[in-house]
């Protein structure tokens, strides 16, 4: 297997001793099993965090599937590994269910940009437009929204609202959100947010590693900035990207997102070199910084404690009236993928 350019060197996504390592996960295990729990991950997570999930029968997985994952598993616990739209997401969906989180502190910065109040009075400054929101929100904003999506059906959606005549407030990424206008031609209207992680990413720095690398091929997460969407080879979500580096023929492939997304890729693809997208300039301590440091602060210790003592420290709640608000977009995004999963497998 090949070494990640700039990973094994300068990575700290796996920092533990391997006693260390496996003191937590065989605690970690049985901890699963007394709570009747089952974990899941998200591709942004440490790698540790990864393939503790995939051992112990768990999920890793982008949003959507995370959210797919969650609501249909027997466990009556969830432990997720992520920020924590996405135990709320998990909590919208499965109510009954005990969801918990090494940590309540892990947020995102599309969600913190996008406050409920300031969003609502947007919306109603625009009446006639329907509200799309993105997964990376609070459950307050889902609730204020027409629909919720992820990266990995979003054109799919707009193009659809698109053909039905219907205009669009897209928020929070005006990145994401300018894409999919581009590909839909849609009438969108963008909220202000960025990710703080994807908006980093730099066209110079780009444009050199590829000078670097002719043969390699570019995969890029739509949340950037739209100069570097137009250096891309493929542009798509997380999954979307995976499944690219498959089956892209290129035997080198310059990866554009959070690069804790190497851990299944290398896995799904271990002949080929991963080149970590550059997010810093020159003279920087790092040639990519590229990792979210609230996806980072998920770890096996914090893991532990909350499957141990389950306390208010780790749980998700979400009112009752705000959660069923937050459901009805949230289930029209559900059943808008299984309709498209329906019509690829019609056309196979």
């Amino acid at each position: 297997m090949k070494s990640y350019s700039f990973w094994n060197k300068h990575s700290t996504l796996n920092t533990r001793s391997s006693e260390e390592k496996d003191f937590y996960f065989n605690k970690i295990k049985k901890l699963l099993k007394s709570r009747n729990a089952v974990m899941i991950a998200h591709y942004y997570t440490n790698p540790e965090i990864q393939a503790l999930a995939e051992i112990t029968g768990g999920c890793v997985s982008d949003s959507l599937e995370m959210a797919r994952f969650g609501s249909i598993h027997p466990a009556t616990t969830l432990l997720v590994a992520g920020v924590k739209f996405m135990g709320e997401t998990a909590k919208i969906l499965s109510p009954e269910k005990n969801v918990l989180m090494p940590t309540l502190e892990a947020q995102c910065s599309l969600d913190i940009s996008c406050p409920i109040k300031e969003f609502s009075a947007f919306c109603d400054d625009h009446p006639d437009r329907t509200v799309v929101v993105y997964a990376n929100t609070s459950a307050a904003v889902k609730a204020r929204a027409d629909w919720v999506v992820t990266s990995s059906i979003a054109v799919d959606l707009i193009e659809h609202l698109n053909y039905l005549g219907q205009k669009i407030i897209w928020a929070p990424d005006r990145n994401l959100g300018g894409y999919i206008k581009l590909k839909s031609n849609a009438d969108i209207i963008n909220w202000q947010g960025t990710c703080i992680v994807h908006n980093e990413f730099k066209t110079r720095g780009l444009k050199r590693l590829k000078n670097l690398y002719p043969n390699a091929a570019v995969i890029v997460h739509p949340e950037s900035p739209q100069s570097i969407i137009e250096l891309a080879d493929v542009v798509g979500s997380t999954s979307q990207l995976i499944n690219a580096a498959k089956k892209l023929p290129h035997k080198q492939l310059i990866v554009v997102t959070d690069r804790a997304i190497f851990y299944k890729m290398q896995q799904i693809v271990p002949d080929k070199e991963l080149l970590e997208a550059p997010t810093a300039g020159e003279g920087a301590t790092c040639r990519s910084c590229a990792h979210c440091p609230w996806m980072a602060m998920n770890n096996l210790k914090n893991i532990s404690d909350s499957l141990e003592f389950g306390s208010s420290k780790y749980k998700i709640n979400v009112d009752n009236e705000l959660r069923k608000a937050a459901l009805l977009p949230l289930n029209r995004m559900l059943n808008f993928a299984k309709t498209i999963k329906c019509n690829v497998k019609s056309n196979i």
